[in-house]
């Protein structure tokens, strides 16, 4: 597929961009987020769905169009250069991105979607729908929606929860904030790529649900990953002593799903069977760690734990920078390696 400047000439109050949908960000949960959401569209609407995809790689944006129309011939997907194009094409945007820099480079930054909104005829500007999904700064997240409404738009923010493994299944389970009328506006759409659809309120909301949700995950793989180096320490099997835990009092996702002992679970694959290759990186942990202290600084909350738990995160990043980009549950290799003391 190749990148076409015609997306900039099509009528923005066309019936054609009603029909469009956009995703920007296909990194590892935007890619099968964005599958997800476009297959299902596509189904619906009989083959007539104008899909768009943009991402800051060029040659990620095609080869996710490629892979797509192998899997779906005669489907309509084309690649925006900017997020500027994008919303030009299409009345709904989904935004999935790393972080709130990103966020505010593709919504406020010139080429944005922001500026692009405000081209737009009133009527086209009304009828148009952001999803952030992006894990960002709530207070980022809050400006950036009173931008997008102020150029006439909806905005919801909508983090997920599931990790790669039910973004890939679509089985996330989204947290929502926003004006009740944009969330029952992103409902359908959000059903395509999950399971639950929980609306928290209003702007900012779902990103705190997903903050306060990853601080005690963050805490959960550091503890299950020394207590199986404990109990390897002491003799136990790794298998037994997973058991042990899951059908005990210790039972948690990261124990139960993404247990970090390779072996440890015989009925499913979490990415320690893969050199900790294909979950949530582990710098993208330290990321939403360091979310929910500046969070709980700024009003004066105890995080004792959250605490220690970004300053083992930060270690492992700048201590072995090969697991900054693998699963979190890395951490465990860290710990047995490094026999950490501090």
């Amino acid at each position: 597929m190749r990148p076409t400047l015609r997306l900039f000439q099509i009528a923005s109050v066309s019936a054609q961009r009603q029909k469009s949908v956009s995703f920007i960000g296909l990194g590892r949960m935007g890619s099968e987020m964005a599958y997800n959401l476009f297959s299902r569209k596509l189904v619906e609407s009989h083959g007539s769905a104008r899909l768009v995809v943009c991402d800051a790689r060029e040659a990620t944006s095609q080869a996710f169009a490629q892979n797509f129309t192998t899997q779906f011939p005669g489907a309509r997907i084309e690649i925006a250069n900017t997020p500027a194009e994008a919303v030009l094409a299409s009345s709904t945007v989904v935004t999935m991105l790393p972080s709130s820099p990103h966020v505010r480079n593709v919504y406020s930054e010139e080429d944005g979607i922001i500026p692009a909104l405000r081209t737009l005829p009133p009527e086209a500007a009304a009828s148009t729908l952001c999803i952030d999904s992006t894990t960002l700064d709530v207070e980022v997240a809050r400006t950036v929606a009173a931008e997008v409404q102020d150029a006439g738009a909806s905005i919801v923010d909508a983090p997920v929860s599931g990790g790669v493994a039910g973004a890939k299944a679509a089985t996330l389970s989204f947290l929502v904030g926003g004006p009740k009328p944009a969330y029952a506006l992103a409902y359908p759409f959000l059903t395509y790529m999950g399971q639950r659809v929980i609306y928290c309120g209003e702007s900012g909301s779902g990103l705190v649900a997903k903050i306060c949700n990853n601080l005690i995950l963050g805490v959960h793989q550091i503890v299950v990953a020394e207590s199986m180096l404990l109990g390897q320490k002491l003799g136990l099997d790794p298998k037994v002593l997973t058991s042990v835990i899951n059908s005990s009092t210790g039972a948690c996702w990261s124990s139960t799903v993404n247990n970090p002992v390779p072996g440890a679970l015989t009925d499913k694959s979490p990415p320690c069977e893969r050199d900790y290759e294909g979950g949530f990186a582990t710098s993208l942990m330290l990321k939403d760690m360091g979310l929910a202290t500046d969070l709980a600084q700024a009003i004066g909350s105890p995080l004792p734990m959250g605490q220690a738990a970004e300053r083992i995160y930060a270690d492992v990043v700048s201590e072995d920078q090969e697991l900054a980009n693998k699963d979190f549950s890395s951490v465990y290799r860290y710990l047995r390696v490094s026999g950490y003391s501090k």
